[in-house]
């Protein structure tokens, strides 16, 4: 196996990616070309199709990158089957990659993936496992137009602010329940 090449592959590809979340900024992903990703990353098209099919290729590829590396903050949780609801974690994350989540989500990927996994155990407690699907899809819903709403707004709370506003939601679930 010839390292020289896969590590001048590597820098390819990185390079490709960058390039294509920064246009992602600015242009529609259907305005986006192969030539303008090969411009500015100063590669050869043929370097472009010999790592992707198309430019939705290379897209699907950033989506799996920040899946995979969202994936590996809660690894511990999902190998254990429990749900620490800290989405402290989550907000640092989002907060030290505010590209790669704004691009996720022009992309439309928020649509395909959950962000957070719901805790369908903490649902069945606190709804009497009642109406799951519906509460799944508020809270999925909700906790993704807020940190859409944070990105937009420039992450300018703190991860630990962020964190206190879902955890107030939290508690006042909690205070809810605990009257009837």
């Amino acid at each position: 196996m010839n390292t020289k090449n896969n590590k001048r592959k590597k820098e390819s590809r990185t390079k490709m990616e960058s390039v294509f979340v920064e246009l992602l900024q600015t242009k529609e992903l259907g305005k986006i070309t192969v030539s303008d990703i090969c411009k500015l990353a100063e590669l050869n098209r043929s370097t472009f199709y010999a790592n992707y099919a198309d430019i939705y290729e290379l897209a699907d590829v950033v989506r799996e990158n920040l899946e995979q590396n969202l994936g590996e903050l809660y690894q511990d949780e999902v190998a254990n089957s429990f749900n620490s609801n800290d989405y402290l974690k989550l907000f640092r994350h989002i907060s030290e990659n505010p590209l790669f989540y704004q691009t996720y989500f022009k992309l439309g990927y928020d649509n395909q993936y959950q962000i957070v996994a719901y805790d369908q155990r903490l649902a069945a407690e606190h709804f009497d496992n009642r109406f799951i699907p519906y509460h799944m899809e508020f809270f999925k819903s909700g906790i993704t137009a807020i940190i859409k709403m944070w990105l937009e707004r420039g992450c300018k709370e703190t991860p630990e602010e962020m964190n206190e506003i879902i955890q107030s939601e939290y508690k006042g679930r909690a205070e809810y329940f605990d009257k009837k």
